[in-house]
């Protein structure tokens, strides 16, 4: 069945296009044609742009948001509400929440997201009867929430550098070992919005003799491999101290870096450090947003960018969803690092929100408006009291922000109407889901 779409304006191979139809079957793009708006087709008025990807998500940490802002501290005191929060999840209400956060990221304009996943088992540690049962809720929440995902299905065995055990919820995290975190990873069947990639949770979370048999499974299956990167110096003094290396130095050494690897965060790295992501061609997800409510610093984006890591974007915490102001953060952030404007230009910040944290995620055949790609389309208003006037360019990074977003089509189906997800209300359910667990 062909559907068309006619967008008012277009972002097209890096151009703004006025009157653009775009014909779409089966889920990809057939046609991409300038000209007047046919009858019969589906109107997007404003400027459509490819779908955007949120490469980095913990749909849990959604129930956070506004309950760890008051006192001081760190990330550190910020992680015990966390594990407060994890101690409480089962499969149901992970489902429910994730679902919600979900259609939170559609109504953004998200058409994809990596779910970095290692909420697995019960709060005891024991499995339940499927291992996979919450993953398996994440799956299907994406696909309630009608956007597609990888599952990035995270192997997380100590509780610190020198290998010290799981305990309280931390329990529910591990496999025991990484072999049986890759029998239980194998097991999963993804359904066909799903893939399933693999993570190591970081060098405190992964003894380095345990790396490998993740990096050979995520190579076995062509697979994504993420893992968070540096986020604290507390993470690199500590690795420093057990191994004599960066947490970078003990990832390459074991192999873990590469075109199919994303590092997540990478906030405090030495100049080696960036130049061995660089030339491994290993991606960089930095979360701004998240970064900023951690207090964990400000990344060194330009550096990392010109060393060869592709940039995307995440929203981790979900402190906010809003990939516009993902987006913009990279060159606001390196403006208050540098006191200096100019690192990015718009049509790179679009990049990073869009088709590189689709690669990221495994799925290169999404993140641009062309002939054969997975028909996304973001159409963000022109006429709000943020975007009036500035006009269908890229600057519209700049201006928008979430609200701005009044159509939504993941591949080939509208998912989000006038501002509205068209199956979900998502206030209503974000309320409920999270209220349950407080």
């Amino acid at each position: 069945m062909l559907t068309r779409y006619w967008a008012e304006h277009a972002r097209v191979a890096d151009t703004t296009e006025p009157g653009v139809l775009i014909e779409v079957s089966a889920g990809r793009i057939t046609s991409v044609t300038p000209g007047a708006a046919p009858d019969g087709a589906t109107r997007l008025p404003g400027l459509t742009l490819p779908g955007l990807a949120n490469a980095h998500s913990h749909a849990f940490h959604r129930a956070l948001r506004g309950r760890t802002h008051d006192g001081s501290g760190t990330f550190w005191n910020w992680r015990e509400r966390m594990y407060a929060l994890a101690a409480r999840l089962d499969p149901d209400s992970y489902h429910a929440l994730a679902r919600a956060t979900y259609a939170e990221m559609v109504l953004a304009g998200i058409t994809c997201v990596g779910e970095f996943h290692y909420l697995h088992h019960s709060p005891t540690g024991e499995p339940y009867d499927d291992p996979n049962a919450m993953g398996d809720a994440l799956i299907r929440a994406a696909g309630d929430a009608g956007l597609r995902i990888t599952l990035l299905d995270t192997c997380y065995l100590t509780s610190t550098v020198g290998g010290e055990p799981l305990e309280g919820p931390q329990r529910r995290f591990g496999d025991g070992d990484a072999q049986r975190w890759a029998q239980r990873a194998s097991a999963m069947t993804p359904a066909p919005h799903a893939k399933v990639g693999a993570a190591v949770h970081s060098v405190r979370a992964v003894p380095a003799d345990q790396l490998g048999t993740i990096v050979d499974w995520a190579a076995s299956y062509q697979a994504p491999l993420h893992v968070h990167l540096s986020e604290q110096r507390g993470e690199n003094d500590a690795c420093l101290a057990h191994y004599g290396r960066t947490p970078t130095e003990v990832l390459a050494d074991a192999g873990a870096l590469g075109r199919r690897t994303t590092a997540v965060h990478a906030t405090h790295l030495t100049d080696l450090d960036r130049t061995e992501l660089g030339d491994t061609d290993t991606a960089v997800c930095l979360c701004p947003t998240t970064e900023r409510d951690l207090a964990d610093g400000i990344g060194p984006a330009r550096a990392l960018a010109d060393a060869g890591s592709p940039i995307c974007l995440g929203s981790d915490s979900h402190a906010i969803i809003d990939p516009f102001e993902e987006a913009r953060a990279l060159e606001l952030d390196e403006r208050l690092r540098t006191e200096r404007r100019g690192h990015f230009d718009a049509a790179e910040l679009l990049r990073a929100a869009s088709v590189a944290g689709h690669a990221a995620l495994g799925w290169d055949d999404a993140g641009t408006i062309a002939v054969g790609q997975r028909a996304d389309l973001v159409t963000v208003r022109l006429d709000s009291v943020r975007t009036a006037g500035v006009g269908p360019g890229p600057a519209i990074v700049f201006a928008a922000s979430a609200p701005d977003v009044s159509h939504v089509v993941v591949d080939g189906r509208i998912v989000v109407r006038d501002g509205g997800h068209v199956s979900i209300d998502v206030a209503g359910e974000l309320a409920r889901a999270v209220g349950a667990l407080w």
